[in-house]
């Protein structure tokens, strides 16, 4: 024991009480030692109210800053953390209040902005707002005292903005801080340094994106300390046996949900999940050329929380999607050249939220669905470890490792990750009609056109022809089109027929309804025919010859057979909706 006490410091051994009377006294290790006594502590209660590590990192922050200035008035010296832990409730429940009244940005959660040659230097995001304004605190700084309390919450700011603005070059660094923190006008710089303006505008965009870069990593890196610091850096890997099918289609989305809602409880069919999501019934197109993502250029956060309600789940997403679609046509890219490109990638700005929800759902027992993993398709995240810094992925049946920073750093540089949050009752009638009202939106074309540049429903047939015409298809996307819409639509049997066998089995109050699901379900077949003779034509992944004359004349009408069916299924489910609704 007396060697132990040998190798503690005096500060270790003494209790609260004693720790906060000699803090009061001018002491900063005391309180040091506090903090390092009970930090974790603070953190964990502060992730009981705010649920967001990076949102309850800060909060943390400021209670610390505001502890300490403070202290003097803790009258009860031996109950420090009872008071610590109002004043982290009263700063969670003001950032509440805040995010109520208007949706914040904070600087952890940067949005890409641009500053091109001609703008004005005025703020064009939340970072070059925080930046601005930290500037005008250092002159005001140098003019008043202002209160105490501000004045340390201003220099922590200015602190950590300066250490991460060190990424910068030094002559990127003069011309970042003459821009922000002197309040310099590009125009202004440039004379300074003997530069144009347009030189000032590129220097400055540069270094901007830099400093967003190193901020990320900063908040990532504090995330992971949050966590070893609360207790629960950990090592999770789900068992296999939640998510392992010896079925797979070619919707990976379908698959995926499947696996969720299995692991959630609910064991559904993939024909059932295809059904009820919608999956089984969509198509989109990219005209001109009918480009390999074509399938999956769709409103994941829309149409996927949807159709998980179907399932009855609600969900937690963090959506990290361009607006634009995809064009690198490299579906099944490399594994080991993606790793080394990885690296070369920025860091995505949603990381640090989809590095949470992802850790959230996997202490639950929740599998997560993860977008371009390692290629751009869906997979399912099964496992992290904390120490490594590594997730656990499927993709396809295809397992590996993923880096916590290489998330969002695929081929699209995209994140969207999805898990199950809740799991509520439904009845199959209500899944039924909830579900045929959302494929009808989407058949007639009266969903968002997200993201632009893709036709979606019935109309994509139209725009499918047109390609042809011109004479400008991919071979390689439009087989890929062909094969996984053919595949969708032979689920979308499956699903009809299992859902009029099973409103059989209900009763016969269902006679017309299972009547008119079988009719749907007939007419469906004959668009599964058609499309394994459009697949024989184009066959993936070489794709045949879609632009020689007479493949192109086949391929068109087929596809104008196939509209016409697809509108006599569109006409048989709104039969379906109308006796469900």
């Amino acid at each position: 024991m007396n060697r132990l006490r040998k190798m503690l410091s005096p500060w270790e051994e003494m209790d609260d009480a004693e720790l906060v009377k000699e803090a009061q006294s001018g002491k900063q290790e005391a309180f040091g030692e506090l903090i390092r006594r009970h930090r974790s502590k603070v953190y964990g209660y502060a992730r009981t109210i705010v649920p967001e590590a990076h949102a309850a990192e800060d909060i943390v922050q400021d209670a610390l800053i505001r502890a300490f200035l403070h202290l003097g008035k803790l009258v009860d010296v031996g109950r420090f953390l009872p008071w610590m832990h109002r004043i982290v409730r009263n700063q969670a429940l003001t950032r509440l209040k805040k995010d109520a009244l208007r949706k914040e940005n904070t600087f952890t959660s940067l949005e890409t902005g641009k500053l091109e040659h001609g703008e004005p230097p005025e703020p064009w995001n939340r970072l070059d707002y925080v930046l601005m304004r930290v500037g005008h605190s250092l002159e005001q700084e140098a003019m008043q005292e202002g209160l105490p309390e501000e004045r340390v919450m201003r220099q922590e700011t200015q602190r950590v903005l300066l250490e991460i603005i060190d990424c910068l070059k030094p002559r990127e660094r003069q011309i970042f801080e003459a821009h922000f923190f002197d309040q310099l006008s590009p125009a202004e710089i440039a004379r300074q340094f003997d530069l144009s303006s347009a030189n000032v505008y590129q220097i400055l965009s540069r270094s901007r994106k830099k400093v967003i870069q190193e901020r990320i990593r900063v908040t990532v890196d504090a995330y992971i300390r949050s966590r070893r610091d609360w207790g629960v850096m950990e090592n999770v890997l789900l068992s296999a046996e939640l998510f392992q099918e010896q079925e797979y289609s070619w919707s990976s989305g379908g698959h995926v949900l499947k696996s969720l809602a299995k692991a959630a409880g609910k064991d559904y069919s993939l024909a059932m999940v295809m059904g009820l999501t919608g999956l089984g019934f969509r198509i989109q197109i990219v005209p001109e050329n009918v480009h390999i993502a074509g399938p999956t250029a769709f409103d994941f956060e829309s149409v996927f929380s949807r159709g998980m309600r179907h399932l009855g789940f609600t969900t937690k997403i963090v959506n990290g999607m361009k607006p634009e679609i995809g064009v690198n046509a490299s579906l099944l890219a490399d594994s080991d050249t993606s790793i080394k490109a990885k690296g070369k990638r920025n860091i995505h700005q949603a990381l640090p939220d989809a590095l949470d929800v992802i850790h959230q759902a996997l202490d639950r027992g929740y599998p997560v669905m993860g977008w371009d993993l390692f290629m751009p398709e869906f997979g399912i995240l099964y496992g992290y470890d904390d120490k490594l810094k590594q997730l656990s992925a499927d993709e396809f049946g295809r397992k590996g490792t993923l880096a916590y920073d290489h998330l969002g750093r695929g081929v699209l540089e995209e994140i969207f990750i999805l898990t199950v949050d809740e799991s509520f009752p439904v009845t199959f009638k209500e899944q039924l009609r909830d579900a045929f009202h959302m494929i009808l939106e989407h058949l007639r074309g009266e969903e968002p056109q997200i993201p632009a540049g893709t036709i979606k429903g019935l109309a994509a047939y139209d725009a499918w022809r047109d390609a042809f015409r011109k004479g400008a298809v991919e071979p390689n996307g439009n087989a890929y089109n062909a094969a996984v819409y053919g595949d969708a639509r032979k689920y979308a049997v499956q699903f009809l027929s299992e859902a009029a066998h099973y409103l059989e089995k209900e009763g016969t109050d269902n006679i017309q309804l299972c009547q008119h699901i079988r009719e749907a379900a007939d007419t469906y077949r004959e668009i599964v025919q058609l499309f394994e003779e459009l697949q024989s034509l184009f066959p993936f992944p070489s794709g045949g010859e879609p632009n020689e004359d007479d493949q192109s004349r086949k391929a068109i009408a087929l596809l104008e057979q196939l509209q016409t069916l697809e509108w006599k299924g569109m006409t048989q489910l709104e039969s379906v909706w109308r006796i469900l609704n």
